[in-house]
């Protein structure tokens, strides 16, 4: 009896180990699991959130992307208009830019470049002065000169159309001369400058628009012009530096004369190869106009428009 009972403790002793075994294997199976998903669904988290925020700077880069490309097109089309045909308006203000009161205005223009020998020295003296100006350039002289040219546009100055030859007898033979002439030297301009939307927005005629031998054609050349949008302007002052003034004081000499009692100052002067006394007479010019009171302008202020360059 006293040997069963024994035996009976010994077994319900190794079921019980068992038992607590099982329960003990169970419980780490468990936590195995348990362990296991939650690692699982760890991952899937993690890779749920690295996708979101992957899908967000995609989605951010996208939205990056599309505003440059709007943001470009908006520019190209600024950049074409700015570059349109003048209306009516702004054509009307060139008719009149002599007529301006006040605050007084002067604009420095120059005809028959770019040349070599003069137009670097006179775009230094102007960057330095932080001035900025129109020229009236030669088709012929771009195409020998189309660095010169770039220059004048990215330096912000005004690009103003003077022809293709300045010979008299070839660009007044006849109202398509005149139209040639002007178009030919505004292709050269756009391949000088890059640019294949500029168009020169102001014409000036080799000898002014007004009187001479060629006064009707030129009239008729202007109102062809104005009907394509495009303006065109003479001077009103001037410091003879084409014909006659050989000397610093027979330039400012000129030049104090003609802009007496003027508001409103369209000052002519040239950069062709010869004219070395223009640039060496431009600092006591500039310095005066300073003095006095005197805005610095370029055409584009003139027809009331802001360039923005390629």
């Amino acid at each position: 009896m006293k040997e069963d009972v024994q035996m009976y403790k010994i077994k319900s002793k190794k079921i019980n180990k068992i038992h607590v075994m099982i329960t003990t294997m169970g419980i780490i199976l468990v936590v195995l699991f348990i362990t296991v998903m939650c690692k699982i669904i760890n991952i899937n988290i993690i890779k749920m959130a690295d996708n979101k925020y992957a899908e967000e700077i995609l989605k951010r880069k996208n939205d990056e992307e599309n505003q440059k490309i709007k943001e470009e097109e908006e520019r190209k089309q600024r950049i074409e208009k700015q570059f349109g045909p003048l209306n009516q308006e702004e054509i009307e203000k060139v008719n009149k830019i002599y007529r301006h009161s006040e605050p007084k205005r002067v604009f420095l223009t120059f005809d028959d470049g770019p040349t070599k020998q003069v137009t670097p020295y006179i775009l230094d003296l102007l960057k330095q002065e932080n001035i900025k100006a129109s020229f009236f350039v030669l088709g012929t002289r771009v195409e020998s000169n189309p660095a010169l040219v770039k220059r004048e546009y990215e330096e912000g100055h005004f690009i103003g159309n003077h022809g293709y030859t300045h010979k008299y007898s070839s660009i007044y033979s006849s109202i398509d001369s005149v139209m040639n002439e002007y178009n030919k030297t505004n292709e050269a301009i756009k391949k000088a400058i890059g640019n294949d939307k500029f168009n020169s927005l102001v014409f000036r005629f080799p000898g002014g628009s007004v009187g001479g031998t060629y006064n009707d054609l030129k009239k008729e050349a202007e109102r062809q012009l104005e009907e394509k949008g495009i303006g065109s302007v003479d001077w009103n002052a001037l410091t003879n530096d084409a014909a006659g003034a050989r000397t610093k004081e027979k330039i400012l000499k000129n030049f104090y004369d003609t802009i007496q009692g003027k508001t409103s100052i369209v000052l002519l002067m040239h950069d062709a190869a010869d004219k070395i006394l223009t640039y060496e007479t431009l600092p006591e010019i500039i310095s005066y106009l300073k003095e006095n009171g005197y805005e610095f302008k370029t055409m584009y202020d003139a027809i009331g428009r802001n360039i923005e360059k390629e």
